[in-house]
């Protein structure tokens, strides 16, 4: 094997190591704990090996928003096509949804509620974003209803869903009703 493709072999598991070490002790001990100090004591590597990778915490962030959003569309996916008809498919999208959130909170926090250096919503997406966006669209623009932008209805829809994720995970909602909410969701928003 040439030395060059053994290099850059090792920079890319090198660069998931750092990624999957971060990710780690966020969902362990929250996103402040996360820091170039600690991540380069964990894996063994110096401070400028980590630089050397990203530029700082806010790239490591988005790093690990890019991968959680890969996995939430693979999540989203394997939900609704589990599911038998539209309302059934979007119960499932939005079980799946919350689920994902509710398991995976610092990947949730990177995703939407901390800066990663990340453009949302633009012509310079990162391709995972824009995945993730249509692993929903696909579902609910069955949904959306005549006359009403398959996009918009799913951005509605969506920010929904991140309200119901980030009021339980904060202890706003009771996560008893999780269930109905959805249910309440499904029946009045995309069936309606």
């Amino acid at each position: 094997m040439p030395v060059q493709e053994r290099k850059q072999r090792e920079r890319a598991e090198r660069e998931r190591l750092i990624v999957a070490t971060a990710r780690e002790l966020a969902e362990q001990q929250g996103w402040d704990a996360v820091t170039t100090r600690r991540l380069a004591e964990r894996i063994e590597y110096s401070q400028p090996v980590l630089y050397s990778h990203f530029r700082g915490k806010r790239e490591i962030i988005g790093a690990v928003a890019l991968q959680g959003a890969s996995e939430m569309a693979v999540a989203i996916r394997a939900a609704t096509a589990a599911a038998d008809g539209s309302r059934e498919r979007v119960a499932a999208l939005a079980r799946a949804y919350l689920d994902f959130a509710a398991r995976n909170p610092a990947v949730y926090d990177a995703l939407f509620q901390l800066d990663g250096g990340l453009a949302y919503a633009q012509e310079d997406t990162p391709a995972p974003l824009k995945d993730a966006f249509a692993a929903l669209l696909e579902t609910l623009g069955e949904v959306a209803g005549d006359g009403v932008d398959p996009g918009l209805f799913t951005e509605t829809f969506w920010a929904s869903l991140h309200g119901l994720a980030t009021l339980t995970r904060e202890g706003r909602l009771p996560p008893a009703y999780t269930e109905r909410r959805v249910q309440l969701l499904v029946d009045r928003l995309a069936m309606a």
